[in-house]
């Protein structure tokens, strides 16, 4: 009889890459995960990973039975489901995945209004970048995610995976002071051309979106500095390094010497709760998007540029 945690152990590796990537999305450590599996090698009589570099690769007998354990993970959620559906009590472990500025500015209130309301709701929260959670959730490694996508890149919702929108995230073009731009009341993206710009590394949503808008526009960008974080970003900012365009959420009010100036039209991402439609009756699921639509009018009212230095 084959176990099923080694087989979801052996099933995160699969979806995750690492051995180190597995063992944080399961809450266990490296060694916890490795011992899994090779107690699951030991049980099958058949190697599962290879050593390659520094790093493990799955073989092909791995790769086919991390694809039942999947089958044997869906069977197990809809059983969960249906007792809990029947409960009528969002129960159990629920694993979230949200993106950087939602994980800062939206999720923290969130957790806390679901652990005050269900103490028998285990939520757990993992930061992950949205163009990677989505194929998470469709893979079962996580529960729910909180994702985004920008008004001229829609976020398509893989097969077996449902969406309900959270709510408008706005975004602002933030630059030093001094700058040209500093005293408008609004800038044209046709006038974004010959700018340095500070913005995400290649294959993140808003590096992506700035690529597409400047080049729709006739301008090939000019991207001199690249962080991960929006921090560090407005922190170049503040320098007098460049300029960028930041979503609000999670942004916290601006540092002195920086600009907030409003872009026309104004840039938009969209946030969306998504999930599995196998696990679509779970009250934990239900519950978790009510909070995230409760929660998301007062985060937009604190995210607001009130603070902001503006325009002068």
């Amino acid at each position: 009889m084959l176990d099923l945690q080694r087989l979801r152990a052996l099933h995160a590796v699969s979806v995750h890459g690492t051995v180190g990537a597995a063992a944080a999305a399961l809450g266990f450590t490296p060694s916890a995960v490795s011992q899994q599996i090779a107690k699951l090698e030991r049980e099958t009589r058949t190697v599962l990973l290879e050593r390659e570099g520094r790093g493990v690769r799955l073989t092909d007998e791995a790769w086919e039975l991390a694809a039942t354990a999947r089958e044997l993970m869906a069977i197990v959620e809809r059983a969960e489901t249906g007792l809990e559906e029947r409960r009528g009590v969002p129960a159990g472990r629920l694993d979230i995945a949200a993106f950087a500025s939602a994980a800062r500015g939206l999720m923290p209130s969130v957790l806390a209004d679901l652990a005050a309301r269900h103490p028998a709701l285990d939520a757990r929260l993992t930061e992950v970048d949205p163009h990677l959670s989505v194929d998470l959730v469709a893979k079962g490694a996580v529960d729910l995610v909180v994702a985004h996508d920008w008004d001229i890149a829609p976020l398509p919702a893989p097969a077996g995976v449902e969406q309900a929108p959270i709510g408008d995230d706005l975004c602002d073009l933030l630059v030093p002071e001094g700058h040209p731009f500093a005293g408008r009341g609004a800038v044209r993206r046709s006038e974004l051309g010959g700018q340095r710009w500070i913005c995400q590394p290649p294959g993140r949503v808003c590096h992506d979106w700035l690529v597409r808008t400047l080049r729709a526009a006739g301008h090939e960008p000019d991207i001199v500095h690249r962080a991960e974080e929006n921090p560090t970003l407005v922190a170049l900012v503040a320098a007098g390094l460049g300029i960028a365009l930041i979503p609000r959420l999670g942004r916290g009010p601006l540092p002195p010497g920086v600009v907030r100036v409003p872009l026309d039209p104004m840039p938009v991402r969209r946030l969306y709760a998504l999930w599995r439609t196998g696990a679509a009756r779970r009250p934990a699921i239900a519950e978790t998007v009510r909070a995230l639509r409760d929660h998301w009018p007062r985060v937009c009212a604190q995210a607001a540029p009130a603070a902001d230095h503006a325009p002068r």
